[in-house]
């Protein structure tokens, strides 16, 4: 928590949102993904910005995503398009739709994000790219909150991102950035190809993002954007499978994080774990109930001192009202997750 503590007093430095504005490439992949594209594309096309061209890969889809890409072609010269055909002896996976998506553009400064994605405001180009006027800067975490939903798997899922997001923001402002969200992630060309792009880990479903960003983020050349109109709103899981089959895919993922990114996490976690471990066990067996009442409301309380002002800045403070029930669900939800992914060796695909 003392980390995490840091993106509360964090002020955001004013750069000039009016300076140059240099040109930028936005990048999507999409498998069957038309009624997204047709509901969402346009808030991508019509941002506010001088110069910047829309890439969109269409992965192997089999809807009409064709036929509606085709149509936004005729309205924006900035669109163009990328096609990848279904081979009969493999299905491709994503990292190789956002590795054609990055050879087709004809921008060094990249922004990703999602066809079910959609910006909070036109400037958040303008926003995302502010940062690269420092020249070491050359990559740009930024920040895609779910939408509100009815139900407890809609506030665990919110929960969850905005855990991840203070996370990655906080070892950032503390020089360790260890990962970003694909759906809204900007970063240079050049650092894709100098990286050798996604070649060490090709081999895993996920990680086109956060082991992008593992790989590649240093001390100096690392920058956060949260601001409200600088976030990519995004389409959350409906189900309970579908989100249990997404948490496996990104889980595998931090496998092969560095090994003192797995430490701070593991560590993170760990002490969560145990702690509503050992609570549990305690109230179980009847061990000094009082006791362990008041240790459990103790660290409640201190959550809520390093949660409340981030949970603001991330459009999540509706969640603390929940947070005695959604931490707990949370970690014991996480614990289920990785014990089912060292038996289950199955290759899930990201679509």
């Amino acid at each position: 928590m003392v980390v995490q503590r840091g993106l509360s007093t964090y002020k955001p430095i004013e750069e000039d949102n009016d300076g140059i504005k240099i040109p930028v490439s936005v990048i999507i992949c999409a498998r069957n993904e038309s009624k997204n594209l047709q509901k969402n594309l346009p808030h991508i096309l019509n941002q506010d910005y001088p110069d910047f061209e829309v890439v969109v890969v269409n992965d192997c889809s089999i809807d009409n995503s064709e036929d509606i890409l085709r149509t936004f072609q005729d309205s924006y010269s900035n669109l163009k398009v990328v096609k990848i055909e279904e081979h009969p002896r493999y299905k491709t996976a994503k990292k190789f739709a956002v590795t054609l998506g990055i050879k087709a553009t004809s921008n060094e400064h990249l922004i990703f994000t999602d066809a079910d994605c959609i910006p909070n405001s036109n400037q958040w180009i303008s926003l995302i790219t502010r940062h690269f006027q420092s020249p070491e800067k050359e990559i740009v975490l930024g920040f895609s909150p779910y939408d509100r939903y009815k139900g407890f798997l809609n506030k665990l899922i919110r929960y969850e991102t905005f855990q991840t997001a203070l996370n990655y923001f906080s070892f950032a402002l503390i020089g360790m950035p260890y990962m970003g969200v694909g759906r809204n992630l900007s970063y240079k060309k050049s650092l894709f190809f100098k990286g050798k792009g996604f070649a060490s880990h090709m081999h895993i479903p996920s990680g086109d993002d956060d082991l992008f960003v593992n790989q590649n983020a240093t001390l100096e050349n690392v920058s956060i954007e949260f601001t409200l109109d600088a976030q990519v709103l995004s389409e959350p899981e409906r189900t309970w499978k579908a989100y249990w089959n997404q948490k496996k895919r990104h889980l595998g993922a931090g496998k092969v994080y560095k090994k003192q990114h797995q430490l701070n996490l593991g560590l993170q976690a760990a002490s969560a774990i145990c702690f509503y471990f050992l609570f549990i066990t305690g109230l179980i067996l009847h061990i000094e109930p009082l006791l362990l009442s008041v240790f459990f409301f103790l660290r409640l309380v201190l959550q809520v001192y390093v949660f409340y002002k981030p949970m603001k800045k991330l459009v999540s403070d509706d969640l603390l009202w929940w947070l005695i029930f959604l931490d707990p669900f949370y970690y014991i939800y996480l614990t289920a997750v990785s014990f089912t992914g060292i038996f289950n060796k199955k290759k899930i695909a990201w679509k």
